[in-house]
């Protein structure tokens, strides 16, 4: 017998949208508005800069010949695929969880289009200080970078709950 899809942790899909929909409009605000390469400094330490990552984080295998493009897609398929069932095993009330997993299931999808459609990832979140830059980012990154901080923390902040509902069963 199945679950109410409004008990399970699938209720929290709605962040997924929202993160995409953040994701998309910047990502296409950076592609109408700045060319390949083109900073514009907003405040001391950050900048947009417009950069295209044809790998994975801090442009990982970005050299290597294309074929990591399908690689990193069906790694992020089946990341979304594992946490969509994760979301649906778990509650709604487990809202710290749902919420991060929302989270990264956003930030995986939006990176996700941009490698199908353009074949490279759309960056331009750029941190520095000095002459030292952070590798550029973009949304995506960070909603993933944030659901993973999220799942960490969550372990740390209920320990006390799991023993004694473990104790229990």
């Amino acid at each position: 017998m199945s679950k109410p899809i409004c008990s399970t942790g699938l209720r929290w899909l709605w962040l997924v949208v929202v993160v995409l929909v953040l994701d998309f409009a910047s990502k296409q605000w950076i592609l109408g508005n700045f060319v390949l390469g083109q900073s514009q400094p907003l405040i001391p330490s950050f900048n947009l800069f417009y950069a295209r990552n044809y790998g994975a984080a801090f442009s990982f295998l970005a050299d290597h010949g294309g074929w990591q493009r399908w690689f990193f897609a069906g790694i992020a398929v089946a990341i979304v695929a594992v946490l969509l069932v994760m979301m649906y095993r778990s509650s709604a009330q487990q809202k710290l969880n749902n919420i991060a997993y929302a989270f990264i299931i956003g930030g995986a999808l939006g990176n996700l289009f941009d490698r199908l459609w353009h074949g490279f990832v759309v960056d331009f979140i750029d941190f520095y200080v000095g002459d030292w830059h952070y590798p550029t980012f973009n949304l995506a990154d960070s909603f993933i970078c944030v659901g993973a901080a999220m799942i960490v923390l969550e372990g740390f902040l209920s320990p006390a709950n799991k023993s004694a509902k473990s104790k229990g069963e």
